[in-house]
């Protein structure tokens, strides 16, 4: 394929780290726009291509707020590196008839074993226990605190897309009880609904988080729902660090009125609650759950795929993304 004129120029905000694996295959594809690699500031590189940028591909941490895209006359198309699409403004993307992509199931099942990883390592202390003889105390600590069974425990799922499936299906066959919340009740799935976050952490031990952040999830995990977990609960948060009142749950672990928390994603990030790092019944990780080797391969295929499709004008969505024209 050759490479798209100006007129087709895609602006790469970030850049995400696919586009860093794989740069040079990409650039052989597309006439990428790489704001980075200038000394102008970010606004003053869009200024300068405002006329020829189509297509908008960003990383999770990277905004795409109002102003970029009212500052992009030409744009149609704005293409997600993450499943969640939080970071763009998609009241704007609508109000301009702009598609909306993300990376559809492409790290559904990485980001899966994220969550049960986490979830293990909690419940049996692993990391903890690796500090622990690491630091080679382990000969004059022999009062190491009991750990829990995974099996029997009652998992709810909050939120029961993709990954939350796979979440499921992997806890369910560890033994665990699994039940769900979401925005409506799946109608092929047979575990038990609920329809609030209180009715399902009152009928849970542990609560796994993978939901998409929006208005309505925004804090969602309170210190309400938190003291109705109780102090031998866990939470599992692989999806957006703010559908969890980060305070609120930072003060409930310190006081010890949850049982843990595994997070592999914050509030604010990169900045982690360091009033966490001295507890051994807290698992953080700097939201990876989706870097794999295969995933990455896989991302750029998708990648391709979608842009493709949009400079030859046929239909998206078609390659495992989710479109997102309204709210």
């Amino acid at each position: 394929m050759t490479t798209p004129p100006l007129a087709t120029a895609i602006l790469v905000l970030g850049p995400p780290l696919v586009f860093k694996t794989y740069e040079t295959e990409f650039s052989e594809k597309f006439n990428f726009l790489k704001p980075w690699k200038t000394p102008l500031p970010l606004h003053q590189f869009i200024a300068t291509h405002s006329c020829n940028v189509r297509a908008i591909f960003c990383s999770a941490v990277s905004p795409v707020t109002a102003e970029i895209i009212q500052s992009l006359p030409e744009l149609r198309f704005v293409l997600a590196s993450s499943i969640g699409v939080n970071h763009i403004d998609l009241r704007e993307c609508k109000r301009r008839g702009i598609v909306v992509a993300n990376a559809g199931s492409t790290f559904s099942e990485d980001v899966a074993d994220m969550a049960v990883g986490l979830l293990i390592d909690v419940v049996k202390r692993i990391s903890a226990g690796n500090r622990l003889v690491k630091a080679r105390v382990w000969p004059r600590q022999r009062d190491y605190p009991l750990t829990y069974k995974l099996g029997g425990k009652r998992v709810g799922i909050v939120g029961l897309g993709n990954i939350g499936l796979h979440i499921a299906t992997r806890l369910r066959a560890m033994g665990c009880i699994i039940s769900y919340t979401s925005r409506t009740m799946k109608p092929h799935v047979t575990f038990p609904f609920y329809p609030t976050i209180h009715q399902l952490v009152a009928n849970s031990d542990i609560l796994v988080i993978s939901c998409a952040l929006t208005e309505q999830t925004h804090h969602m995990i309170d210190r309400e729902v938190m003291l109705v977990l109780g102090k031998e609960g866990v939470i599992v948060n692989i999806a957006r660090g703010a559908i969890i009142n980060e305070k609120e749950l930072v003060e409930c672990l310190v006081k010890g009125e949850i049982g843990g928390a595994g997070l592999d994603v914050f509030e604010n990030e990169p900045h982690f609650p360091e009033e966490l790092f001295k507890l051994d019944n807290v698992v953080l990780t700097p939201h990876h759950g989706a870097v794999t080797e295969e995933a990455c391969r896989n991302l750029y295929d998708h990648i391709c795929k979608n842009l493709d499709a949009f400079l030859s004008n046929k239909p998206l969505g078609v390659f495992g993304s989710q479109e997102f024209n309204g709210i």
